[in-house]
């Protein structure tokens, strides 16, 4: 792993910012892993600068994101749909028919996990994919289990992630309790891996991602086992290394 420490969140989005973009200027018909949340906002907005700079083009880009809530509308300000429109999709030049998201509103949300998968086979796999980590040490929505999830799947929401994401909603009851989200084999069979992490309340789950026992859980602990990850984390995320 390759652990970088910043002294701040707008560092890292720059710093971020350009790691995504560095793949696309790299490979212009890259497939981007996408995550949405408070983590990725900045180098979201780094992305569209320089897009906006003439420093980058994404038409050829496609895009698929981890997760999405099950039974909330995609035009809800809440769901991931709207989130990554509204930050990033808006702003840069990728074709819609391009962009990817798990359909939390499927009829059949087993079906649509695996469409989703067999998509991103077809596709040649995700070049890079971006991560946040969860304060449990989930990433995406595989929270703490006796098993690891392999392939994409819906997953109940334990209740530390339902608080961690009540920040966005009017109250806690108003989360969803249920989402579909790739699963840790989907993840792991990504090229090249990014995570970042801000603050104190990630650092345990940034030290057993690092340095702890690989298991189901603490999630994040299985990209050990994954051979090309870079860390990016604040000095609160990095406290107890």
């Amino acid at each position: 792993m390759n652990v970088l420490v910043y002294d701040n969140e707008e560092q890292i989005g720059i710093a971020a910012g350009y790691y995504m973009c560095g793949q696309v200027l790299a490979k212009p018909d890259s497939i981007l892993g996408l995550a949405t949340g408070s983590t990725p906002l900045k180098p979201y907005r780094h992305m569209i600068q320089l897009y906006e700079n003439g420093s980058v083009d994404f038409s050829r880009v496609t895009t698929f994101n981890l997760d999405e809530y099950c039974h909330l509308d995609v035009n809800d300000e809440n769901s991931y749909h709207s989130f990554m429109y509204k930050n990033l999709f808006d702003h840069i030049n990728i074709p819609k028919e391009n962009i990817n998201f798990l359909n939390g509103n499927a009829d059949n949300l087993e079906e649509e996990c695996e469409q989703y998968e067999k998509k991103i086979r077809a596709m040649g796999g995700i070049d890079i994919q971006l991560l946040g980590i969860g304060s449990n040490g989930h990433i995406a929505f595989n929270e703490p289990s006796d098993s690891f999830q392999r392939w994409s799947h819906v997953v109940n929401l334990k209740e530390s992630t339902i608080k961690d994401n009540s920040r966005f909603f009017n109250s806690v009851e108003d989360v969803p309790t249920q989402a579909v989200t790739m699963g840790i084999g989907s993840i792991m069979q990504a090229k090249r891996i990014l995570i970042i992490a801000l603050g104190e309340n990630k650092a345990k789950a940034i030290r057993q991602l690092i340095d702890g026992n690989v298991t189901p859980q603490c999630p994040a602990s299985v990209l050990q086992f994954h051979t090309d990850v870079t860390l990016m984390l604040d000095r609160g995320a990095a406290s107890l290394l």
